[in-house]
């Protein structure tokens, strides 16, 4: 039997196509809400009203809710006159297409927060709860969260500046508290000529750890640091410039320290969960009488044993003849300082979005962006937050490029 001979359809073209360019849509235009924070202790809002003037000036809008900004010393009338629209109230402010939170989405925001929504906030990991992360998905809404927020040089701008506020202002409390008109055991912080210097101990190397280090010294106070992590100690001594007291965590030379300083700080941190403790109850009933310890890392739990979570109203408490001072969110207490900061690093962002045409424009063209988005359009893109919770993880780069 002959076999027929393969023969090629002249309909099929063997040419190529003309590759299609990622054309950048024009820009658009924003519609931001403020809500006044009704979080424990927050004082900070997210754009200042220079800020807002910025974006007014872009042809943005931006939606205020009336007093949002009086724990940083803003008026309503500050954010009128740079072109804000003043919300009395609250569930206007929630239907503007974006929402900028100085806290982090609460139980309280859930029945007002709108499908489709996008929310930049702060997320704090350790307080998070599953209920408000699944009321969101449900809602399909994008969050970004301010501490995984990263700039072109591959740092986290917003956790650096807050970092450095508790840092800076670490050594102003502790010289606070060691006063006699704060009955502590009327000590200056530091030293004079002819007096041996204030000792002071910080557990860890970080940022926080470095801006306390670098106050401290100049001061005039003999400061001792530990740090498990060596090359920290030695960046710590880099960006300082000088020579500088340093140490492993090794628990007998750390109480040998800590029994003969005034001032001890705990700055340790930890990428999730809970701060490590280092120091124990013993190490602390070992301490000078009226020294002062002043646990940052309380936000997460805090690395002193006998540290207990306290308020601006009062701040302290007494322990073993030993001072705490254990307020979390550190950085709420300078809060005008705290709002500039953060400020600055989500204006410049939002012109950017609105230059790329759009939220999902802007990640698509910005991979470090991508780091802050925990929330996809009601998708968990968080593989950590979804192993905590047990919530189906889908992949962000995969959710984007299903989009082109």
């Amino acid at each position: 039997m002959a076999t027929s001979r393969p023969s090629i359809s002249p309909s099929i073209f063997y040419e190529t196509f003309e590759e299609t360019l990622d054309v950048k849509p024009q820009g658009a235009k924003l519609h931001i809400g403020i809500p006044k924070e009704e979080a424990f202790q927050e004082n900070r809002i997210a754009l200042t009203p220079d800020a807002v003037g910025v974006l007014v000036a872009n042809g943005n809008q931006v939606s205020v809710e009336h007093n949002a900004g009086e724990g940083s010393h803003y008026k309503d009338a500050d954010y009128s006159e740079a072109g804000a629209q003043i919300v009395y109230d609250r569930t206007e402010v929630f239907k503007c297409p974006i929402l900028i939170k100085s806290a982090p989405p609460v139980s309280a925001d859930l029945p007002l927060l709108q499908m489709h929504q996008t929310i930049i906030s702060p997320i704090h990991l350790s307080a998070l709860k599953k209920e408000v992360i699944e009321k969101m998905m449900e809602k399909r809404i994008t969050a970004i969260s301010f501490e995984n927020l990263k700039d072109d040089s591959g740092t986290y701008p917003i956790v650096r500046c807050m970092s450095e506020i508790a840092g800076s202002a670490v050594m102003l409390i502790a010289g606070q508290y060691l006063s006699s008109f704060n009955d502590g055991k009327g000590v200056l912080l530091g030293g004079i000529s002819g007096i041996p210097p204030t000792k002071v101990v910080i557990i860890g190397a970080g940022i926080v750890g470095e801006f306390a280090t670098r106050n401290a010294l100049a001061l005039g106070a003999s400061v001792k640091v530990f740090d498990n992590n060596v090359y920290r100690l030695k960046q710590l001594q880099n960006n300082l410039g000088q020579r500088i007291w340093t140490s492993v965590l090794e628990p007998k030379i750390l109480a040998k320290q800590l029994k003969t300083c005034e001032v001890a700080v705990g700055a340790l941190s930890s990428e999730s969960g809970r701060a490590p403790v280092v120091v124990t109850e013993e190490m602390v009933a070992d301490m000078r009488s009226g020294s002062i310890i002043i646990d940052v890392a309380i936000d997460r739990g805090g690395c002193f044993e006998t540290s207990e979570l306290t308020s601006y109203k009062s701040p302290t408490f007494v322990k073993h003849d030993v001072v705490h001072y254990c307020v979390p969110n550190i950085p709420s207490g300078f809060a005008r300082t705290a709002s500039q900061a953060v400020s600055n690093v989500l204006m410049p962002l939002l012109l950017e979005v609105c230059g790329e045409g759009g939220l999902e424009e802007m990640i698509w063209h910005k991979f470090n962006l991508r780091e802050g988005v925990y929330l996809f359009r009601g998708a968990l893109t968080d593989f950590y937050i979804s192993q905590r919770f047990d919530l189906k993880f889908t992949d962000l780069n995969l959710l984007i490029a299903s989009r082109r």
